[in-house]
Parts: structure tokens; C-alpha cells; sequence
């Protein structure tokens, strides 16, 4: 723990998977110290730290803990000397860089700074919003440890995110993730109307719905985030990426348990919609523009409406390699002999007869 209070996040631990950094690769022992600007060599010690949320690699087994205080908290001392080097570069900008910023001690203390300006109104002053925002985070290790795999999720697969201060200061699917998570946790602490006028101006500054009763893990991608829909009792795994107009909806025929469950890795590609209590395995894809409206099974690709299964991912988590349109001269290919397979006694929807197919 940082003296600050802050949660420092430790290197994830390789546990037979393929967890490597995009820089040195070596992914065992403590790097040594070195500046941990994303714009210099030192990057390649923050994707080291965090390997499971580099674009491409397999996830490991673990989740991060905590390090003593002498070894620092990378992604905060990261976003300090990006702004830093910014504030140099964009003079007109070192005000608004000091004041998100550097004048922080801690990064749930820039962040709290951030959110509580981009969503203040008339009557719910900064100030307020500022004092509950620390209060949340300050007080729950969960939160605190997600907005830094959310970070470092942001940074690994989306190219536009060069630097962790840009997800922190200008990306609004990490705002409103970010957000949702502050007024999840007042949900859950009985503040409900609270949590619930904060979900109304989320979706009022950022566009993106998310009710705050839904379950969402960590290390998540909103990518751009506009015109996200996540229902009341939605669970969302790990490690997922979604895209922009994504709907995690109900039927309108169910009352009480009536949204998705999408599995961990899986990723949702851009205007899909996914209704009912219906489940998206692990590490499954569901292309973009579909409409599902049954379980998709793990580790498979989804696509069309209603969605069909047209075969099965390369990738265990095609969320980390973010390849929406993976394969699609295959998906082309099995449009056109769909029928031909049925006639011939061969079924797409399964492991077993696509194996053969592929064979």
C-alpha cells in the first residue's frame, strides 16, 4: 500500500500459459527501476507488469495483488510523466494537465478529479461529487485494483490509447465504465437513488446506460462506448471487450433474472444485441450487427439475425486480440454452403462437425 493509500498492482504470474510483455517479453522478476513513461523504452515494464491485457497473449490463472510500498504503482507513475511530458509539449494545456493530474498524490484522487467534473449539473456540484467518488474508492480494494486493469485493458487493445493519461483523461468508455463501477458500489451500500441519478447522468454525458445493479469484472473494454446498453441483472465476466452499441437487453416476456450472462473474454462486436437470460460462453465472438437470442456456446463465433454459430475461435480470448472481423472469408465461405452442409447430414453448431469440415 502507498502512502498515499493507493493500491499497488503486482506482475501476474505465468502459470503455464503464454503471458508475455510487449516490450522485454521476459515476464519473470521485478524489473528494475526506470522511468515509466508509455512514450520511452520504460512502457515495456508496465506491459510486463500486466501481460494478460497485452493484445494477442493468453490470460493468466491469477489475479494481481499487492506489493509493498517500495515498489511503487506503475500505471499512476505512468500517467504522471505522460501529463508531465504533455504539460511541455501543449503549454495551453498545462492548467487543465495540473489540475487532473499532477496535482494528485494518487490516481483514484485524479480520477474521482476527472469524473466528478465531466458529470457535475447545477445541482450535483463537483465538490460533492468529488468527496463521494474518493470516499467509494478510498474505501474498496476491488474498485481501486479494477480501475488499473481497466487501464491497462484500454492501453493493450486499443490502438487509439497510446498512453494510460489518455484512457484517464479523455476516452468516455473508460469514464463511464469507471463511473458505473462508483455507482455499482453505492447500490450495493443501500444508496440506491444515489447510484440511480448517477446512472441517468452517465447516460446523459457519455451515452452509455449502465444500471448500476448490473455485475461487471475487471479488465474491461468499453471501446468508444456510445450507445452501450447494460441491463439490471447482467453479469459480465472478465476480461470482455464491447464495442460501441452493444445491448445486453431483456425480451420484455421475463420478469426478475431476465439478462445475459457473457463469459469471460468474450468479445462483443460493435451494435450487437443479446437478449434475455441467455448465456455467451467464454472466450466466444459475436460478430457485429448480431442478433442473439440463445446460448452461444464457449470459444465460438456467433454472427447474423437471429445469430447462428459458424465455427469456433482460434484465439482463447479474442477480447485481448480484438479481431472483429477474424476469419471472415470463412464466415463468407460458410454462408453460401450452410444449406449444403444440412443436406448433407453436417452441422455448423457443433466442435465435432467443424473439426470435420475443416478436415
Amino acid at each position: 500500500m502507498a502512502s498515499c493509500g493507493c493500491l499497488v498492482v503486482e506482475k501476474v504470474e505465468d502459470h503455464g500459459g503464454d503471458a508475455r510483455g510487449k516490450g522485454n517479453g521476459n515476464g519473470n522478476g521485478r524489473a528494475r527501476a526506470e522511468c515509466w513513461c508509455g512514450s520511452c523504452a520504460g512502457a515495456s515494464r508496465l506491459e510486463t507488469m500486466f501481460p494478460i491485457y497485452v493484445m494477442g497473449s493468453s490470460r493468466a490463472s491469477s489475479a494481481p495483488g499487492v506489493l509493498d510500498s517500495a515498489a511503487g504503482d506503475p500505471i499512476w507513475e505512468a500517467v504522471k510523466s505522460e501529463a508531465k511530458f504533455e504539460a511541455e509539449k501543449e503549454p495551453i494545456l498545462s492548467s487543465f494537465l495540473y489540475a487532473s493530474v499532477l496535482s494528485h498524490d494518487c490516481l483514484e484522487g485524479a480520477l474521482s478529479f476527472v469524473l466528478a467534473n465531466r458529470l457535475e449539473d447545477p445541482t450535483l456540484l463537483a465538490t460533492q461529487l468529488i468527496d463521494i467518488f474518493n470516499d467509494v474508492m478510498m474505501n474498496n480494494v476491488d474498485i481501486r485494483r479494477s480501475i488499473r486493469l481497466d487501464a491497462q485493458a484500454f492501453k493493450g487493445r486499443d490502438p487509439s490509447c497510446a498512453q494510460y493519461s489518455w484512457a484517464l483523461l479523455y476516452l468516455k468508455g473508460y469514464h463511464s465504465l469507471q463511473s458505473y463501477r462508483i455507482a455499482h458500489v453505492l447500490w450495493n451500500q443501500g444508496h440506491k437513488v444515489l447510484a440511480l441519478a448517477l446512472q441517468s447522468r452517465i447516460s446523459e454525458v457519455f451515452a452509455v446506460d449502465i444500471h448500476p445493479a448490473a455485475k461487471i469484472g475487471e479488465g474491461i473494454l468499453l471501446d468508444h462506448g456510445t450507445g452501450l446498453v447494460i441491463g439490471e441483472t447482467a453479469v459480465v465476466g472478465n476480461w470482455v471487450s464491447l464495442m460501441q452499441g452493444v445491448t445486453l437487453g431483456g425480451t420484455g416476456k421475463e420478469h426478475g433474472d431476465r439478462h445475459p450472462k457473457i463469459g469471460q473474454g468474450a468479445l462483443l462486436g460493435a451494435g450487437a444485441t443479446i437478449l434475455g437470460n441467455i448465456s455467451v460462453g467464454e472466450g466466444a465472438m459475436i460478430a457485429a450487427g448480431s442478433l442473439v437470442l440463445k446460448d452461444v456456446p464457449p470459444h465460438s463465433m456467433a454472427v447474423g439475425n437471429p445469430a447462428k454459430v459458424v465455427g469456433y475461435t482460434e484465439k482463447e480470448d479474442p477480447s485481448l486480440s480484438m479481431k472483429h472481423d477474424a476469419r471472415r472469408d470463412y464466415f463468407e465461405h460458410v454462408a453460401g454452403s450452410f444449406a449444403d452442409d444440412r443436406s448433407n447430414g453436417r452441422c455448423l453448431l457443433c466442435r465435432k462437425c467443424y473439426e470435420v469440415k475443416l478436415g
